[in-house]
Parts: C-alpha cells; sequence; structure tokens
C-alpha cells in the first residue's frame, strides 16, 4: 500500500464523510456532525461517538477522565465510554487511511439507514471517500457502550 505524504488531492474536500470499516463494524466517520445527521435522518440534538486517535489527543481536547478509570479507559479495546452525557472512543489500532491518521478526532456512526442494515449502495450515495482494504467492508457486531463514573461501570450495550 502506497501512504501519500500529504492529503492535498482531498484539498477541495473541507469536512469528507468517510466509509471505512472501523475495528467493529462499517461505519461514516467525518469531522462535520451535522453531515452525518443529514446523511442518518437523525435529529441535530442526538450526538454522535466522538472518536480519538489516541488518549493524548483526548485528554488534550479538554476531556477528563474520573482517576480511578484512566487506565481502563486507555487499555480497553472496542469499547465506547460515556461519561457526563458525552460519548468518546479511543482508537488506538493502526487506522487504515492516511486521511484519517491527519484528523485527531471525527465523529462516528453506523454505516447504515435508520434501522436497517448495512447497504452498500447507501452508503455510496452519501460519502465523499471510501476506505476499503482487501476484505472489503463487513457489518460486525457494534462496540461495547459502558456508562463510566468515578465509581462505577454500566454497561449500556
Amino acid at each position: 500500500m502506497v501512504k501519500p505524504k500529504s492529503t492535498s488531492r482531498f484539498s477541495s474536500i473541507r469536512k469528507p464523510v468517510i466509509l471505512a470499516q472501523t475495528d467493529t463494524t462499517v461505519g461514516f466517520a467525518s469531522q462535520n456532525y451535522r453531515q452525518l445527521s443529514t446523511i442518518k435522518s437523525r435529529p441535530s440534538s442526538k450526538p454522535f461517538i466522538k472518536v480519538y486517535n489516541n488518549f493524548s489527543t483526548f485528554l488534550n481536547d479538554k476531556n477528563r477522565v474520573p482517576h480511578s478509570q484512566k487506565s481502563f479507559v486507555r487499555r480497553s479495546k472496542k469499547t465506547t465510554f460515556i461519561i457526563q452525557n458525552n460519548a468518546f472512543r479511543i482508537n488506538s489500532l493502526t487506522i487504515s487511511s492516511q486521511v484519517q491518521r491527519n484528523m485527531d478526532y471525527y465523529y462516528s456512526t453506523s454505516a447504515n439507514e435508520k434501522d436497517k442494515s448495512f447497504e452498500r449502495v447507501f452508503c455510496e450515495q452519501k460519502v465523499d471517500i471510501i476506505i476499503e482494504d482487501k476484505n472489503g467492508l463487513h457489518e460486525n457486531s457494534s462496540s461495547i457502550l459502558l456508562k463510566i463514573n468515578n465509581k462505577r461501570k454500566r454497561r449500556i450495550r
């Protein structure tokens, strides 16, 4: 795989919507949550998961994790956390695309229509960039969803 040193060929797309295989399932990713709301036909008041490339980027974005939970959050895999009604993930796995590597964070959601499963034709019409490897795009189970605070971890999904 050739890794470009810049994303200049995507310079005309300010905040692209990306279709990519995540560590859990196929997902839409963008730094513009309004575009994702439009694609998914969901109210703008319903929040999206914010995915960070690493834990230090998460902390630099003025986020806090209860001290007793920091180690757990840093080491967890395929897990989404909710702290004070903010959902986030730390995706420390190797990111497959230079476009995604250059973003410190992005909003993420599953790649499907509301209450339907993954359909490639629908997704291709809605995105600016498709990132696909030799394994293709396939729907898997979603991430574990935990609500955490100083004392408790409660599994939501």
